[in-house]
Formats: C-alpha cells, structure tokens, sequence
C-alpha cells in the first residue's frame, strides 16, 4: 500500500483515509492547508491506487495493513486518523483493533455496520454492486446523482469515470459487502482518543442508522453537523472549513 506524505518535520501526524471511488487525491485541496501544520499520511488504498492492479479486499484487512505500513514507519500515535465515507468504515475498525492510537477519530459520514439479517444484508449488497457495475459500464452520472445532490463539473465526472475504469468487479464488491458488513465487537466500545462523527446537513436521513449504531455502541462519540453540504463534499468543495475543524483539535 502506498502512503503518500506531506509536512514529514512536523511532529504530529495526521492520517487521512479516502472514500471509495476516489483515490488518495481526493485531499488535494485541503494538503497545502494542512501541510503547514501537521505531517500528513494519505494512503491510496488496495483496489483505488490508480498505479497498480491490487483489490480492496475488506475494511478488517485495510485497517490492519494501514496500521502495519504506520508501525514500519515508527509511528504508534497520531495527533488524528480521519476517513470519509468507506474511509470512516476503516477509522472504526483501527479505534477498535488499537494497534495504532489516535488522540482523535473521526468519522465523516462513515459507514457502520448493518444491524439487519444475513439474507437482508445480501440484498442491499446486491442492490449496491448492481449500482456500482452501471457505473463501470461508463453510468457514472446517474451513481454520483444517486449518492449526492452536489452539482459535479464535467472534469470531475470524467474523474470518477476513470476511477470505474479503474476499478475491478471484485473491488467494487468487496467495497460494499465489507462497508456494509465489516466485523465488530457487540458490546459497547470507548477509546483513548476521541470519537467523532461528522456528517453533512443534507445527509442526515441516509445516516440514520449510523447515527443510532454510534449512540449505542460507542456512547461517548461526539456529533456534528455541517450545514449546507452532502456526503464528501468537506474535502472537495470546503477545504478551509475542514482545515478548521482539525486546527480545533
């Protein structure tokens, strides 16, 4: 896996971990306001690194590989571990594995756990690959419209396309059926560090079930909402309020 670095004299580390269908890029905005004051590690995670054929395989596996590519690098405690989406999925797997400590978690719109029946899981597996292969067979438009109400430029939709591309049928099942699916322990967590969970005001109702999973099984997580944006859109389109968020920390 490869860790891409910015900022390497400072002494407090960041990691940055991106959703799926982007690729470690997807920070590109908000690196040079960060860079100034924290090291940055951003991994181009297994199945999304656009210079290799490799698979995502689940969001156990990933976690533990982030976590072992930090310990090689001498690194056991970040200043914050921050993932987006599928990238929050891995956030919660590392707060829970404790291999590497965080001082702060947080979780932008990330994916937790169904709590719903095996059979039940499958299909919404199903349903989410079928959206994922149309846009391998180049419906790009109509799976970003369908995740987000955020208007994308052409440049952008010509990105994503090359992320499908990009991207095998095993990776984009894999993605989904893990996101969804990934193991966790059942009874109630609390960490070192800080938990947080973000999420965007116009995502509110997707995240309703996340939002119940972080109340009852890590109680001591902090919320918020940030008005005016869908699911992602911090990075992209709000650089300067997520460099705020984390100068806060």
């Amino acid at each position: 896996m490869r860790i891409i670095e910015f900022g390497r004299e400072k002494p407090e580390c960041i990691l940055l971990i991106h959703p799926s269908m982007v690729t470690w890029d997807y920070f590109e905005n908000v690196i040079p306001l960060l860079k100034e004051h924290y090291h940055l590690l951003i991994p181009a995670l297994p199945g999304y690194d656009l210079k290799d054929d490799s698979h995502f395989c689940s969001v156990e596996q990933t976690a533990s590989q982030l976590a072992d590519e930090l310990l090689q690098k001498g690194i056991r405690e970040l200043k914050a571990v921050y993932g987006c989406s599928m990238g929050g999925s891995i956030v919660l797997r590392m707060a829970a594995d404790g291999t590497v400590k965080a001082q702060n978690y947080i979780m932008d719109g990330g994916i937790t756990p169904y709590q719903l029946p095996w059979l039940l899981t499958r299909f919404i597996a199903l349903r989410d690959f079928a959206m994922m292969a149309l846009g391998k067979l180049g419906g790009e438009k109509l799976v970003v419209k369908a995740f987000s109400s955020t208007r994308y430029s052409e440049e952008d939709l010509k990105y994503v396309a090359a992320i499908f591309r990009h991207c095998t049928y095993r990776t984009l099942w894999n993605t989904f059926d893990s996101c969804n699916n990934y193991q966790m322990p059942k009874e109630t967590m609390r960490f070192s560090g800080k938990m947080y969970y973000w999420y965007a005001e116009k995502e509110r109702r997707a995240r309703e079930w996340d939002l119940k999973y972080m109340k009852k099984f890590v109680p001591d997580t902090v919320f918020k909402s940030f008005a005016g944006m869908d699911h992602g859109d911090m990075a992209l389109f709000y650089p300067e309020k997520m460099a705020q968020e984390f100068l806060k920390l």
